[in-house]
């Protein structure tokens, strides 16, 4: 960016000196701060899905655990109906007991299970946004260099082929919030 900045503080010199260049000197400004909004929604939408992918790893990580404990207490009750028991009332309460978190456990792990889900959604979801940031930057430095050919050639041609670029850039990120 400080690169960009000293690029354009040069062609603001030239433009000063040509006043018929002044447009083009003041377009490539506007795009220079278009860029760097863009890419700063970028950035900004590419941690809001690294934090939700880490969000989602994290409740298939709870999803597994419910799962490794729903199957434990599966197995244990079967491996109960082997034993020979003295007191059959305890044994059917401790079977009912463990058929109850049995329940909820599988109950905890399908809502888990959707969540996770939903999550990997957002981040799909978020992914787009951050990926139609990145075009839109791509379109605007686009601009930005075209329109700056004009300073070298005195061709407005190039000036409004990056107008356009421009707007091709502005309207792609406008559509980045309402992506799915």
């Amino acid at each position: 960016m400080p690169d960009e900045l000293q690029e354009l503080h040069e062609h603001a010199e030239h433009a000063a000196h040509d006043r018929s260049m002044a447009p083009v000197s003041l377009t490539m400004a506007v795009f220079a701060v278009l860029v760097a909004v863009a890419s700063l929604l970028g950035h900004r939408a590419h941690t809001e899905e690294v934090v939700l992918q880490s969000r989602a790893n994290d409740q298939w990580s709870y999803y597994q655990a419910k799962d490794i404990r729903l199957h434990m207490d599966q197995e244990l009750v079967g491996a109960a109906g082997f034993l020979a028991v003295q007191d059959q009332a305890k044994a059917a309460d401790w079977r009912a007991a463990n058929q109850k978190e049995i329940d909820k456990y599988q109950e905890q792990k399908d809502d888990t299970q959707k969540e996770a889900r939903a999550l990997e959604q957002e981040t799909a979801h978020e992914r787009a946004r951050a990926d139609r940031y990145d075009l839109a930057e791509v379109f605007l430095e686009i601009a930005l260099v075209v329109t700056s050919i004009t300073l070298l050639s005195g061709r407005r041609l190039f000036w409004q082929a990056g107008i356009v670029l421009g707007v091709v850039g502005l309207i792609v990120a406008c559509t980045a919030p309402v992506v799915h």
